[in-house]
């Protein structure tokens, strides 16, 4: 089936606003690639160093013959997700030495919990953290002695951080290795309904922390769909992983075959054999224009239309926020999963998962079809589902209809007509809301503002009764230069209880909400941020703001406004403490959120 006409035209777009970008990106690639299998440019000293500790692996790294692979590893007992990727390196060195070839850790990056640092001051760290990470695998790869590289990472700014160096290093293979999510535990709505009760003081404490050791109670990916499983959906559908590879649940004899099939792929993919794969090839304008249309059918993380832009930009690629938007208007919202529905990730696996849906958007003309993997050419082998047979991995076609169409829909009967993200323009900036779990009459809001600098105030304000009409809640000083970008999520509760008391209650920030933003309308990344002097340092409390989700509008209808001189705040308070005193260069010069918020790009 040809392409959509509306997605070959955004594509199109994105070609020629990249040519120029593109075109230095892939000269740059193609320099590098001609000079050939990089370890036999290195001087025996550099070998014997980088081989000194290889044991019998090292007569084969001399002769540099055979792939050598590098490990890049986010691995600690931080992330329940990454948990699992402790005992990787030694699964990778068995498949390794199975399949003939070399593997070494090049070296680990740092990767925060993000349900930790929640409404903490290690919060404004977290997005600084992916430019961290991107540097962090730089550096591990700048060893130079690696014929194709295994990321292994899932989790919010880690996978965005890998892919910007998996870019920047695109003269080389790349196959990301996932560790799957966490089996399910309480329904999240439930753990939903205790945080609620708890903001009311209608649950104890003890009562909130059974719920959410329930919810998060194992090693994997939290199971709800937030920005870490949408990471897992972008991979696959962007060509990264292996088909199947997302969802499989850690531990279990299918993920550790899944483990051992990416290091034979990525053997198979370098220059030294017959079907090179340099992930500078694969992370093209097709690859990108596929995550945002799987980003829209499923109803992903917000936090990715902040990491996109970033991860794109390492390849030469140029999105705009308008790229989005008109995707959102050409792609339907086939998946419901917590928080824009009752089922979690494992449902939706079940129910068809990935592979029903790719099938379906490719069957609709929503994907590029051609788009290059590391599986191969097109995307045809992502409509297959990994299985064990008689112990060994397979893959068979995926279902060819839902199993369960109150959690993932065909394209022509979704759930939505258009997917789940929308960018808002107007005189207070530019921003995008989730509106996937945002019910229609609740997509227009026009209320009296009132302002804050913290989301601790906006708790504090609730706490002393002060909400008691109809209220746009404004959080501002919240940006990359304000503070580092912050989710804003722990005022879920708070607004979720307003507007269960009838409220028409919005929110407007120039920081994050979540990859588990929901119900509640959210304008959230407005640039240029108030720190920048952008629109919304000039708000006062009482002017009458207007979020329109319909129209895509973000106003205030104080006449004066224009006027106005943007205020200023003192924010040396978040410049000290919890690691932040290191992070004041990241504060200075850190891009607009509207295109990526990024300091190294």
């Amino acid at each position: 089936m040809t392409v959509h006409p509306k997605i070959a035209r955004v594509t199109d777009r994105i070609r020629a606003r990249s040519e120029a970008s593109r075109g230095t990106y892939l000269e740059r690639l193609a320099k590098a690639v001609s000079n050939g299998p990089v370890r036999a440019h290195l001087s025996c000293g550099n070998q014997a160093h980088a081989y000194a500790a290889m044991g019998p692996a090292k007569d084969a790294l001399v002769a540099a013959r055979v792939p050598n692979l590098g490990i890049v590893t986010a691995y600690n007992d931080m992330l329940s997700a990454h948990q699992p990727f402790e005992r990787y390196p030694d699964l990778i060195r068995a498949a390794a030495a199975k399949a003939g070839v070399t593997v070494q850790v090049a070296g680990g990056v740092p990767a925060m919990c993000d349900g930790v640092t929640q409404g903490q001051p290690g919060m404004e760290l977290s997005l600084f953290s992916r430019d961290v990470i991107a540097l962090s695998a730089g550096v591990a790869l700048s060893h130079n002695c690696f014929d194709a590289a295994l990321y292994l990472g899932v989790c919010d700014k880690i996978v965005p951080g890998l892919i910007m160096a998996a870019a920047t290093f695109g003269h080389i293979p790349a196959v990301f290795v996932p560790a799957g999510p966490m089996t399910s535990g309480i329904a999240n709505d439930e753990k939903s309904r205790v945080r609620n009760a708890y903001a009311e003081g209608k649950a104890s404490r003890q009562e909130l922390m059974a719920a959410e050791m329930a919810s998060y109670h194992g090693p994997g990916t939290c199971t709800f769909y937030g920005t870490a499983n949408t990471n897992q959906m972008l991979m696959e559908v962007m060509g990264l992983h292996l088909p199947g590879a997302s969802f499989v649940n850690p531990g279990t004899p299918l993920r550790d075959a899944l483990t051992t099939a990416a290091v034979e792929r990525a053997a198979a993919i370098t220059a030294l054999g017959n079907d090179f794969r340099p992930a500078g090839e694969i992370l093209d304008e097709r690859a990108y224009v596929n995550g945002i249309v799987g980003l829209m059918a499923t109803g992903g993380s917000t936090n990715l239309v902040l990491h996109l832009p970033a991860m794109a930009r390492a390849s030469g690629v140029i999105l705009d926020l308008q790229d989005f938007a008109d995707l959102s208007e050409a792609v339907p919202l086939m998946a419901k999963v917590y928080p824009n529905g009752l089922a979690d990730v494992n449902h939706f696996h079940a129910a068809g998962g990935l592979q029903f849906l790719i099938g379906e958007l490719l069957d609709a003309g929503l994907l590029h079809p051609d788009a290059k993997t590391v599986a191969g050419d097109g995307l045809a082998a992502y409509r297959q589902e990994p299985v064990l047979s008689g112990g060994r991995l397979a893959w068979r076609d995926g279902p060819k209809t839902s199993l369960n169409e109150k959690v993932v829909r065909p394209a022509t009967n979704p759930f939505a007509a258009q997917g789940g993200l929308k960018q808002l323009t107007g005189n207070l900036g530019r921003g995008v809301i989730k509106v996937s779990a945002v019910a229609p009459e609740r997509q227009v809001i026009e209320a009296p503002a009132r302002v804050f600098h913290s989301q601790d105030a906006v708790k504090a304000a609730f706490k002393a009764g002060e909400f008691t009409g109809d209220t746009v809640v404004v959080v501002r000083f919240q940006g990359p230069q304000a503070n580092g970008m912050p989710e804003l999520h722990s005022l879920t509760p708070t607004l979720s209880v307003l507007q269960d008391r009838g409220l028409k209650v919005a929110l407007v920030t120039d920081g994050r909400m979540s990859g588990a933003s929901g119900k509640v309308p959210a304008a959230i990344h407005v640039a240029p941020e108030a720190a920048a002097g952008g629109p919304l340092a000039k708000l006062r409390d009482g002017d009458v703001v207007r979020l329109d989700a319909v129209a895509g509008t973000l106003t205030v209808l104080a006449p004066d406004f224009d006027a106005r001189a943007p205020v200023t705040v003192d924010l040396s308070a978040n410049e000290f403490g919890i690691g932040r005193e290191l992070f004041a260069a990241f504060r200075r010069h850190a891009g607009s959120a509207d295109t990526g918020g990024a300091l190294v790009l």
